[in-house]
């Protein structure tokens, strides 16, 4: 989440982006975590060109929220999104779970009554995906039946025609609640061409900070070649050098070293 980063970091860290890349058709920030959100931070965005930020509550109950460890609250939500329409940020990206430890459909349901209250341009509906060496896993939290996760990922296309948008991406992963799905749902004019190309996997990818994993289409040869960051951060940061001469492989392999 590059919103953890103190405003002059970040804009130092844009500042790079810009000089390196110049202009883009889509520039997303991850700003996931309401609680790293100021107004100062906010307004520096704008001095970028950055076309989409992504605010995520996940869940909008705090019950839930102390649950799967997030440690903002349903209030800091509501005030990041002020903060960013203060700011003139256009296109606001929310993500949210449905199959949440503890939640019932009365609780998701008023997660879907904010995504209403807030209007954001695009709305993305996660099902639960438990991971086995995920916290919640390991803690035996207890889950939403399959049912419940389904009447749940209705009522987010509901919510989602409500505010206007129409679905243009789904992926399913492995363990999810009810064998449902993830969707992306989005205003006209406001899908993330990012989501897609993941999706379609047609698209280079040149990835940053551990546990990033650069990708190169060869569509000529029908294979993607990857090189992937370590996960650990103090690794990544002893490894840096490594990591850049990994890209360096993948992509420009004609280069000395």
């Amino acid at each position: 989440t590059p919103s953890s980063l103190t405003t002059p970091q970040l804009d130092r860290l844009l500042a790079h982006v810009e000089r390196h890349f110049g202009a883009l058709a889509e520039f997303t920030v991850e700003a996931g975590r309401p609680d790293t959100l100021d107004a100062q931070k906010l307004r520096m965005l704008r001095d970028h060109p950055v076309t989409r930020i992504s605010i995520n509550p996940q869940t909008m109950n705090d019950k839930t929220l102390r649950v799967i460890g997030r440690a903002h609250t349903a209030q800091q939500v509501e005030e990041a999104y002020a903060m960013a329409r203060t700011a003139n940020i256009h296109h606001i990206n929310m993500d949210v779970i449905a199959g949440l430890p503890g939640e019932n459909i009365d609780d998701f349901a008023r997660t879907m009554d904010a995504a209403l209250r807030l209007t954001p341009e695009s709305l993305t509906v996660h099902t639960l995906a438990i991971k086995r060496s995920s916290r919640l896993h390991l803690e035996n939290a207890p889950l939403p039946d399959g049912e419940t996760a389904s009447r749940m990922v209705q009522l987010g296309l509901e919510t989602a025609h409500q505010l206007g948008m129409k679905p243009y991406y789904l992926y399913r992963q492995k363990y999810m609640a009810g064998n449902q799905e993830n969707v992306g749902y989005a205003l006209p004019g406001h899908a993330c061409q990012y989501n897609v190309d993941i999706m379609e996997e047609t698209t280079h990818i040149l990835a940053l900070g551990a546990g990033g994993i650069s990708k190169r289409v060869y569509p000529e040869e029908g294979h993607i070649g990857r090189a992937p960051n370590v996960s650990n951060i103090e690794q990544y940061i002893a490894r840096v050098e490594e990591m850049i001469g990994r890209k360096r492989a993948l992509f420009l392999p004609e280069m000395p070293l």
